[in-house]
């Protein structure tokens, strides 16, 4: 479960027994040393393959152009990499020919930087309108213009406004690239998988009493980017904040019997990782090992149900089946399992599709997703256990090992 917010908030108790991987799962190795050999940077060949497989969707289905904004999918197409504000860049593809990038005058140099395709920049200044500018770009084309679905409402009306076209969602044309991880991606998920996992074990080796929330996540992110990754985020959550998935502001610091649920994840060369593990800290109760295990249990669950072709909201299904049948729920009450059972990642840490009921994406090698079935319990404590994996033709594969007991959670 990523957090939105680079922060560290406060949280309490967790547990329970070695649990067998599920039939069919197998996990990437795990390593804790210094992570070597990186694997290589999207190349300039497999954007290009981006591009020329949007706009054979677009020719298909006689649509005009993908407008993409500042973001990941701008990324993704052609390698910029820029932020947004009230000033426009983007890139107008066309069904047909080279990207055209559209960006203020004074920024373009900058923009240019990390540009990895071959494009079309045109500028435009600041008494003048970016939209006329992008309606210039898609003058003479037939059909409607596809807009990608993170892109803000005044650029969308905008366009429509200066250009007079109609202005269609994008979704589907994205997600039909984006969904599918290349074996160059999967090699960049699996690092920063694997760099998170390290830096989770160390910070649990170094807990001691009296730290607090944000004393463990800074071990956490310092390890992180001494191992050769950007942190994204390290969220800790001690004691009764662990009961709320994104905790709590109240002060908490670590005592015997303190839960402690980190929930962490890093960058790669653009692509990310989302790993959970909760432990006690000194000796569990009995009810913190029965919800620990019940978790592990729920993974299992969420495991089991994925097969390539089945839709994605059958693995949600499946553990919250299961958690009704331990008396937990029922559905999203609590205290149990209040949100879906995992989401997809790649680039961003929540992308499409996602594990719930009312997603109905079926299931295909090359997805990637989060598999975390937390179960909580407000006033006392919350377990989240999870892991990243990818669909594969043979069944689903960890990018981590599970989570083995409480006794040896990492």
């Amino acid at each position: 479960m990523s957090f939105s917010r680079r922060a560290v908030l406060a949280g309490a108790g967790g547990v329970t027994a070695l649990m067998a991987m599920p039939a069919g799962l197998r996990a990437a190795p795990l390593s804790s040393g210094p992570m070597i050999d990186p694997p290589a940077p999207i190349t300039r060949a497999e954007r290009l393959a981006r591009i020329a497989k949007v706009q054979g969707l677009m020719q298909e289905q006689r649509i005009a152009a993908l407008l993409v904004e500042s973001g990941s999918s701008l990324t993704y197409f052609t390698g910029i990499r820029w932020s947004r504000s009230e000033r426009i860049t983007a890139a107008v593809i066309p069904a047909q020919g080279q990207p055209i990038v559209v960006t203020p005058f004074f920024e373009a140099p900058s923009v240019k930087e990390t540009l990895a395709v071959p494009a079309d920049v045109r500028t435009w200044h600041e008494d003048a309108s970016p939209f006329a500018l992008i309606a210039e770009a898609l003058k003479g084309r037939a059909g409607p213009v596809a807009v990608e679905q993170t892109t803000r409402a005044f650029i969308t009306e905008g366009l429509a406004r200066e250009g007079r076209f109609e202005v269609v969602s994008g979704a589907a044309l994205v997600n039909a690239c984006r969904q599918i991880k290349s074996p160059a991606e999967l090699a960049l998920m699996q690092r920063a998988n694997t760099i998170t996992l390290a830096a989770m074990r160390e910070a649990h080796g170094a807990v001691r009493e009296g730290m607090t929330a944000a004393d463990i996540g800074a071990l956490i992110e310092k390890a992180t980017v001494r191992l050769g990754a950007q942190s994204d985020f390290a969220l800790v959550l001690l004691n009764e904040a662990s009961a709320y998935p994104h905790g709590s502001h109240s002060p908490q610091k670590v005592h015997e019997g303190s839960v402690v649920l980190m929930d962490c994840g890093c960058i790669v060369e653009d692509y990310q990782s989302d790993i959970s593990r909760t432990f006690v800290f000194g000796e569990p109760t009995a009810r913190q090992r029965k919800v620990w295990d019940t978790v592990r249990r729920g993974q299992d669950m969420v495991f089991g149900a994925a097969k390539v072709g089945t839709p994605v909201s059958v693995l949600d299904a499946a553990v919250r089946r299961f958690y009704e049948s331990e008396g937990w729920g029922p559905g999203f009450a609590l205290p149990g399992l209040p949100h879906r059972a995992g989401h997809g990642i790649g680039m961003d840490g929540h992308e499409s599709p996602y594990l719930v009921g009312s997603d109905q994406t079926p299931l295909a090698p090359g997805m990637c997703f989060s598999n975390e079935p937390g179960i909580y319990m407000p006033g006392e404590f919350g377990i989240r256990l999870e892991d990243c994996w990818v669909m594969t033709e043979a069944g689903p594969k960890s990018f981590t090992p599970l989570a083995r007991s409480l006794d040896d959670p990492i």
